[in-house]
């Protein structure tokens, strides 16, 4: 489809108006890294304690409460909504999150390495910002603050847009970050919210200048982003996390996991989508799927489970692999630790995957041959979570395999460079028949 010459024009310059404060928000970003440890402490606390006062509580309430009344007049799904809502105990566990990182050892300008060359020649590879990052989260308004603690934490910049649906939260939100930046002498742009998708794509076309992408979203949405922009992007995609209850697994216990796995957030990523069962372990299945009817949750179930549990509703293949984001849970029963390997593969997320036994060598086992981001033993998927992991919060939750895999806290948002300090020293100095490199770690 062409465009008109007023469409074009228009473009151009909601392109350069990004552009402008995208290098505006990058060199507020390289005054953050400036600053040092104590002063990015002092800024993170004052976030909290800003999100503390009543009257600020009171403005982000209201907010989040049109948020949510529009979400409803609209139809938005169920589990979306669920997101969207912001009370007193998601601010509190945020804030929580902020005094977390504003504790935690600064990582900026470490070194992982240092090691002498030779006489006067020493190498260290120190840790440093990526930058400016671009950051594309869902429904959520509270993750909007927590990944501009760990963006400040690390001496990061960050562009944010969240979902339509939270606009009026997120905007709330953005005006105390904005705040507590001003107070310390900072661009505001060191945090900017994006509210339409045309500037996500400018940004998207912004190599060189945005770092790194973070996509939260559908597995579709993900893609999407990655083929739009050059810029390297860290996806943050579906959550279908499994609950093998093996042959040796308490039955109590497997019972649980399945219903903190499942119930004690629905919509989260890392909820239990799909309950596996051993052949052997029926009294442990029992004893979930009367937990689980009892919590509400409505079971799908193959022809086998069924079998069992004839009251069950019947499973399509297209429970399985399917993140419901609400509660239900597809269950399946499996012949052993093989076949249950092969269905996480090929059903699995690469998420988080769990296990429930008492056979150590069937654990081990599992923990050694899942490939997920998170692999688990006796222990609930929910536990897949930057502020449960202690990294004070998390950016998303990364299934990819390159720079940061899972929870992405502090770390993730680092990259590194070598420094060389020499006292005039020459390659040519160096090689066969020549000197030698002495290369000892400091």
């Amino acid at each position: 489809m062409t465009i008109t010459a007023v469409e074009a024009t228009t473009k151009q310059a909601n392109d350069d108006t990004i552009r402008a404060t995208a290098l505006a928000a990058k060199a507020a970003g390289g005054k953050l890294a400036r600053l040092g440890p104590e002063r990015r402490s002092v800024l993170l606390r004052a976030l909290a304690d800003a999100l503390r006062e009543p009257e600020v509580r009171a403005t982000v309430f209201a907010a989040n409460a049109l948020d949510l009344e529009r979400a409803k007049s609209e139809g938005v799904a169920a589990p979306l909504v669920k997101r969207l809502g912001l009370d007193a105990a998601k601010l509190d566990s945020v804030c929580d999150g902020l005094d977390q990182l504003a504790a935690m050892p600064d990582l900026v300008g470490h070194a992982t390495l240092r090691r002498e060359l030779d006489d006067g020649l020493v190498l260290e590879r120190v840790s440093c910002p990526l930058g400016l990052l671009g950051v594309v989260f869902e429904s959520r308004p509270d993750a909007l603050v927590q990944i501009v603690g760990l963006a400040w934490k690390s001496g990061n910049a960050v562009l944010l847009k969240g979902g339509r649906e939270a606009l009026q939260t997120n905007r709330a939100l953005t005006a105390v970050i904005a705040g507590v930046l001003e107070a310390a002498g900072i661009d505001r742009r060191a945090a900017v919210l994006l509210e339409g998708r045309e500037e996500v794509s400018a940004v998207l076309e912004l190599h060189g200048i945005v770092e790194m992408i973070v996509a939260r979203g559908s597995s579709e949405f993900v893609r999407q982003i990655q083929a739009s922009s050059e810029i390297p992007v860290m996806g943050h995609a579906a959550g279908v996390c499994h609950l093998y209850v093996h042959a040796a697994a308490d039955p109590a216990m497997a019972a649980k996991l399945a219903v903190d796995g499942k119930t004690t957030y629905a919509a989260a990523c890392n909820a239990t989508e799909t309950l596996l069962w051993d052949a052997d372990a029926g009294a442990a299945l029992d004893a979930c799927v009367e937990a689980l009817g009892k919590a509400g949750v409505e079971m799908r179930a193959d022809a086998a489970t069924r079998k069992r549990h004839p009251a069950l509703k019947a499973a399509t293949d297209a429970d399985f692999g399917f993140e419901f984001g609400a509660n239900i849970i597809a269950i399946k029963r499996v012949d052993g630790i093989d076949d249950a390997l092969t269905h996480i593969a090929k059903h699995g997320s690469k998420h988080t995957e769990a296990i429930a036994t008492a056979d150590a060598a069937a654990a081990e086992r599992f923990l050694a041959e899942v490939d997920a981001a998170g692999v688990f033993h006796n222990a609930s998927t929910r536990f897949a979570d930057g502020y449960r992991y202690g990294l004070g919060a998390e950016v998303g939750i990364s299934t990819d395999k390159l720079h940061a895999r899972g929870p992405v806290g502090v770390d993730g948002l680092l990259t590194y460079r070598w420094l060389l300090r020499g006292a005039g020293q020459l390659t040519a100095d160096y090689g066969p028949g020549k000197r030698a490199f002495r290369h000892r770690d400091l």
